[in-house]
């Protein structure tokens, strides 16, 4: 009879187990608005018991409170890109398919391609660097600056060949294109701040003895989730 939030709804696979074993409902929360034709099935089966957000988790404290909600029982949050934006090329977050460099989970807003044909290359070298942990930061964003000057970067596949010829190293565990083009993507999603917040607005929410469950997938993530675990 509790109330549970899932925060990333994604394809709705946490949703689905969450209703299916318990009798309860929850509030599912996704930023990327291409995610409702999932919830929308989803909801014929479990009805009322579910409830669909286009919107952002940092936002979770607005969420509850318009849905007269004060409390809940739980929450989790599984953090990065669903496979459905990877997929479908024309999302631009995979350098494995060459499609528009958009990497954008709202679907609004400033390009990939928008922010590379604008950012200073000091700027980009620092962001590769602190959101992406290459070290050879600083000789991709000097390569990425010098096609810009020449030609307009337009696709992911154009940028997974910059990226994989900046690099001395031609042997590696992921594609050397990886880290690049994950600290592009959290720096147009503002996903360090977001993550932030929406830590703070889970804690607020939970009732006494509620859960919080986080899945992180790189170091920056880690850290801070555990930081704040050990704050609290």
């Amino acid at each position: 009879d509790e109330v549970y939030v899932d925060a990333t709804f994604g394809l709705g696979g946490y949703t689905k187990e969450i209703l299916r074993k318990k009798n309860c409902k929850v509030i599912a929360i996704d930023r990327d608005p291409k995610t409702k034709i999932f919830a929308d099935d989803l909801k014929k089966i479990f009805t009322d018991r579910l409830c669909f957000i286009n919107g952002k988790f940092s936002d979770l404290d607005k969420i509850l409170k318009n849905l007269r909600i004060y409390k809940i029982g739980g929450i989790v949050f599984d953090l990065g890109v669903s496979s459905p934006q990877l997929d479908i090329k024309s999302r631009g977050f995979s350098f494995k398919v060459d499609g528009p460099l958009d990497m954008r989970m709202s679907c609004d807003g400033p390009t990939a391609e928008d922010f590379l044909d604008e950012v200073e290359e000091s700027t980009l070298a620092d962001i590769i660097y602190e959101l992406g942990d290459e070290i050879f930061s600083k000789r991709i964003a000097k390569s990425i600056i010098n096609h810009r000057t020449n030609n307009k970067i337009k696709t992911t596949g154009q940028l997974a060949k910059i990226i994989r010829d900046a690099i001395p190293i031609k042997k590696s565990k992921i594609d050397l294109a990886t880290k690049t083009f994950q600290a592009i993507r959290i720096y147009i999603n503002d996903e360090i701040q977001e993550l932030e917040k929406g830590l703070i607005a889970a804690e607020k929410a939970l009732r006494t003895n509620g859960r919080l469950a986080v899945v992180s997938f790189h170091s920056i993530e880690d850290r801070i989730v555990k930081k704040f675990f050990k704050r609290c």
